[in-house]
């Protein structure tokens, strides 16, 4: 899908802006998308949410949006996988 406007000629539509991606097993990672490359879908300023934690995923989306991401790796390459969805954060419904 292309806007027809992109923010840097030459990289992708989603350059520079926040995104979502999931992974299959429901790890989630809020970051400025830079790239996708062979090794995968390159972020900066990244948050990551663990399933693990049993925190609920969608608060923890809500606070990124609210308050800002909440940065704890600068750049991160997350390797493509099938089922893996990157989304602007902006399109995720915020309540609250």
């Amino acid at each position: 899908m292309t806007s027809g406007h992109v923010f840097h000629p030459g990289h992708e539509d989603l350059h520079g802006i926040t995104v979502v991606v999931t992974v299959p097993d429901g790890t989630t990672f809020v970051g400025r998308f830079h790239e996708r490359n062979a090794k995968g879908v390159v972020v900066h300023d990244v948050a990551v949410f663990d399933p693990a934690t049993k925190d609920d995923r969608a608060e923890w989306l809500r606070r990124q949006q609210r308050f800002g991401v909440q940065v704890s790796q600068r750049v991160l390459v997350i390797p493509e996988t099938p089922g893996m969805v990157v989304e602007r954060l902006s399109n995720i419904p915020s309540q609250g």
